[in-house]
C-alpha cells in the first residue's frame, strides 16, 4: 500500500493505526480538526467534519479511507451530546461519502467505524454479523443510521466495510487505563450483577485485523472487531485484580454506578450493557488472533 487516508486519526485509536501501519505504508494522511506538524510520513490536513474542502484532493489514488471520526460516547446523554454524538458521525460519513464520488481514482476500500454496541443487551446469546439482533435504544439508533448512511453511497470502485468495534484494550488510551487505575485503588469489584457481558480485543489484534480486513478483498459489509472469547464484568474484573496485585475489589452497585457517572460526567450504560459479540467473520476467513485470552491479554498490557 502507498497511501491510507485515516479521518478522525487523532484519538486513540487514530494513533493506534497510525504506530502500526507508519512502517508499512508510504505515506499517511490523516484529516484534524486541527493543525499539526507533520512526522516523517504522516502529515496532517484540517477538514471540519462537515463539508467539502481542500482535504478531499487526499483521498485521489488512496489504497485505504478509513473514518474514525465522531463524537466520544463518553459524556452524559444530554439532548446536546446526543445530538452532537449522532451528527458528527453522520455528517462525517456522507462528506467522505461525497468526496469518494467525486474522485476520479477513488480508495480501493473504506473503512467506516460503527460498534458492536448496535446489538441488544443479552447475557446467553452470542451476536455474530449473521444472527446478531439489532437493539433499539439511542446507542443503538445511533449505529443504525450510521450505518445506514454509510451504505446509502453505492460505489463501483471502492470495497465498503462497517467496522463493529467492541471496546479496545490498550497501553495508552481507551478504557483500560481507567480500569487498571481503579483496580488498583482497590475498587475493582463487580460493577452491577457483574454478569453482564463484555465484549473487548486487544490494541494488536484491533489494528491486526484492520490490516487483514483490508487485503482481505472478499470481505465487505459489516464485520465485529472483537476478541473470540467475550468475558462477564465480574470474570474481567477478577483477571485485572490478579494482574495488578490487588488484595481487595469493592463491589459497585448500580446505585453507586449512577452517581458515579454523575460526578464523571458520563453513562452507566457503557459499563452495564451485555455486549456479547463474537467475530465470525474475521475467524471464518481464517483471521488467527494474538491475544484470544483475557488473562493473556492484560498481562501484556501491563508489561
Amino acid at each position: 500500500m502507498k497511501k491510507i487516508v485515516i479521518a478522525g486519526g487523532t484519538g486513540f485509536l487514530g494513533k493506534v493505526l497510525i504506530q502500526y501501519f507508519k512502517e508499512r505504508v508510504a505515506q499517511i494522511v490523516v484529516l484534524s480538526r486541527k493543525e499539526m506538524p507533520p512526522s516523517k510520513n504522516v502529515r496532517y490536513l484540517v477538514w471540519d467534519g462537515k463539508n467539502q474542502g481542500e482535504w478531499s484532493q487526499a483521498l485521489e489514488n488512496t489504497d485505504v479511507l478509513i473514518n474514525l471520526a465522531g463524537k466520544s460516547v463518553d459524556c452524559r446523554y444530554n439532548q446536546k451530546n446526543k445530538d452532537l454524538i449522532l451528527s458528527s458521525r453522520i455528517d462525517s460519513t456522507r462528506a467522505l461519502g461525497r468526496a469518494v464520488q467525486a474522485c476520479t481514482n477513488p480508495p480501493k476500500v473504506w473503512l467506516n467505524s460503527s460498534t458492536a454496541t448496535i446489538y441488544r443487551h443479552s447475557l446467553q446469546t452470542r451476536m455474530d454479523e449473521t444472527n446478531g439482533e439489532i437493539g433499539n435504544g439511542f446507542s443503538e439508533n445511533v449505529a443504525k443510521e450510521w450505518e445506514r448512511v454509510f451504505f446509502s453511497f453505492k460505489l463501483n470502485h471502492t470495497r465498503q466495510v462497517a467496522l463493529r468495534t467492541s471496546i479496545v484494550l490498550g497501553k495508552s488510551g481507551g478504557a483500560f487505563i481507567p480500569l487498571k487505575w481503579l483496580t488498583t485503588l482497590g475498587l475493582g469489584g463487580k460493577q452491577g450483577t457483574g454478569t453482564q457481558k463484555v465484549s473487548w480485543i486487544h490494541e494488536q489484534d484491533f489494528v491486526r485485523s484492520i490490516d487483514f480486513v483490508i487485503k482481505n478483498e472478499k470481505i465487505n459489509g459489516v464485520i465485529n472487531v472483537v476478541s473470540p472469547s467475550p468475558t462477564n464484568n465480574k470474570t474481567l474484573q477478577q483477571t485485572l485484580r490478579k494482574r495488578v496485585g490487588a488484595l481487595f475489589g469493592i463491589p459497585l452497585s448500580v446505585g453507586l454506578l449512577e452517581l458515579g457517572a454523575k460526578i464523571m460526567r458520563t453513562e452507566t450504560e457503557l459499563i452495564l450493557k451485555s455486549r456479547n459479540v463474537v467475530p465470525k467473520k474475521l475467524l471464518d476467513h481464517g483471521y488467527d488472533f494474538v491475544y484470544p485470552s483475557l488473562d493473556d491479554a492484560i498481562q501484556e498490557l501491563l508489561m
